[in-house]
């Protein structure tokens, strides 16, 4: 199972800068109780092995002008695999698409869009979206507001499960 191979100090390390990344490395040390330099070693593995990805600042998107988010239900013509990369790589260079998640079902991709107003996601929706090669159909839904936006995952659940598997 993913996470065994991580003990529970490591596990400590991620779960403390899911929530704040930003801390330095003597309280990251301080809170998962190891000295500075081995919890910087681990944080330089973890990093490497690809358990960080990297370090972000949670943006206000409306703060900056960006007023409108929608979910676009994308339905291809084709899902052969070269198919399926080609529309992954067109979506990796729209601007507009912040999130971009091949489905199992009826709907082949779901993506997060963000505009500064409806203008613009209409014309990216009648200009680049809905005219790109091999789209069948898009149904989009405009977001009214947002309930929860968590990042990450839940170590909670995580250390639950390797208790019950220990």
């Amino acid at each position: 199972m993913p996470g065994q191979k991580l003990d529970e100090i490591d596990r400590m390390i991620l779960a403390q800068l899911q929530a704040d990344g930003r801390m330095t490395n003597v309280e990251l040390a301080k809170r998962v109780g190891i000295s500075a330099p081995p919890c910087l070693r681990r944080v330089r593995t973890l990093e490497e092995q690809g358990f960080i990805r990297g370090y972000h600042a949670d943006v206000n998107a409306r703060e900056l002008g960006f007023e409108v988010q929608v979910f676009a239900m994308v339905g291809l013509v084709s899902q052969a695999e070269t198919d399926l990369s080609a529309f992954e790589q067109k979506c990796k260079g729209w601007p507009l698409v912040r999130e971009c998640h091949m489905l199992n079902g009826e709907v082949d991709f779901l993506l997060k869009c963000v505009a500064p107003d409806l203008r613009t996601f209409q014309n990216f929706l009648t200009e680049q979206l809905t005219s790109a090669d091999n789209v069948a159909s898009v149904k989009t839904s405009l977001v009214i507001r947002g309930a929860k936006d968590e990042p990450g995952v839940p170590f909670d659940v995580l250390e639950e499960r390797l208790a019950k598997d220990a």
